[in-house]
């Protein structure tokens, strides 16, 4: 093997390596920012449950009380 094929060898290997660490670094990075983005959503669809429960919770409670039958006398005692 001759010399000058030594050095092409030696810059090819070292440009590889270079460019399959900084591949690896990208993926690394990538996939530290998937897990924080899925963190967030489950966050996020964790508190839109939270208020869906609460909104239920509250809807049923105003037709408890619209279905109520001494509500409707109130409406008309209103009335007058």
């Amino acid at each position: 093997m001759s010399g000058t094929t030594m050095v092409v060898l030696i810059v090819l290997i070292s440009v590889g390596s270079g460019v399959i660490y900084d591949m690896y670094k990208k993926h690394l990075e990538f996939k530290s920012r998937t897990l924080k983005d899925s963190k967030e959503a489950n966050e996020h669809v964790a508190a839109v449950t939270k208020e869906l429960v609460e909104l239920k919770e509250r809807v049923q409670t105003l037709e408890a009380i619209v279905t109520d039958s001494s509500y409707s006398v109130k409406q008309e005692i209103n009335k007058l």
